[in-house]
């Protein structure tokens, strides 16, 4: 069994701030607008990070999951933890795995092309939790969310390399891990106060919920090629937290050299 950490969602109140800030700051660029999220009541954006993405959902009207999700958290923040499975038959286990724990699925997309469960955030205790899988099975190349292929010529790593790893937060962090490794069916690692479950390509890492706004996505770590342009823009922009830390779109951004 493979999970690869493919995708990012995070949700702003007012998208084109979110996505003028990632730009400046990481040196990313947006390769896809999906015309379909407006169906929730969305607008967004989408941006490669290495071979893997950045997605930023904003709220077009009142009443949407994303909106109740920002009241929830108190304003802008990570929202979508989105992965990619090796084969069919492990996208569909791990689905009734997750049922098997009383997690519900919040949305749901089955063709031959393309099965996608999203499981609720709720449910998760923190985040989505999102399982794909199409017949690809590229983990470096085709990718719905994005139209499937296109995106390459928009990959930009002389800033930001990748996404590596994933803060969740709780108010119990050894209880948050123990649930989302249940639930992907893979090991805890680490320690009682430092909790981890590992993807093919990343880490889960569980902190508890010290900043006030309750469990959630609070973080991510990124693979940075220039940590001095970053933190410079960073700076212009009021985003700046330490020479290790940035803060976009209510969400820590942890940077680790290439």
């Amino acid at each position: 069994m493979t999970i690869h950490l493919r995708q990012i969602c995070l949700v702003a109140e007012q998208l084109a701030p979110v996505i003028d800030d990632l730009t400046a700051i990481l040196g990313i660029h947006s390769c896809y607008v999906d015309p379909g999220v407006g169906k929730f009541g969305l607008e967004n954006n989408l941006m490669p990070v290495g071979r893997n993405f950045l997605e930023v959902v904003a709220p077009t009207q009142d009443n949407t999951a994303a909106g109740r999700y920002l009241d929830r958290r108190n304003g802008d923040g990570g929202y979508m933890v989105i992965t990619q499975i090796d084969t069919l038959d492990e996208h569909q286990r791990l689905r009734q795995r997750a049922l098997d724990q009383g997690v519900r699925i919040a949305h749901e997309h089955n063709s031959d092309e393309w099965y996608l469960s999203q499981l609720h955030p709720r449910d998760m205790q923190a985040a989505f939790l999102e399982l794909e899988w199409n017949p690809q099975a590229d983990f470096g190349g085709y990718w719905n969310p994005v139209g499937g292929l296109g995106w390459e010529d928009k990959v930009d790593q002389d800033r930001t390399v990748d996404i590596i790893g994933v803060e969740l937060q709780g108010s119990d962090l050894f209880a948050l891990a123990e649930h989302w490794g249940n639930v992907t069916d893979l090991p805890i690692e680490g320690d009682l106060e430092h909790p981890c479950i590992r993807f093919n390509n990343a880490t889960l890492r569980f902190v508890a919920d010290n900043d006030g706004r309750g469990a959630g996505l609070g973080g991510l770590d990124i693979r940075v090629a220039n940590r001095q342009a970053l933190l410079a823009e960073a700076q212009r922009r009021g985003c700046y937290v330490n020479d290790s830390q940035v803060n976009i779109c209510g969400t820590r951004w942890y940077l680790h050299d290439s």
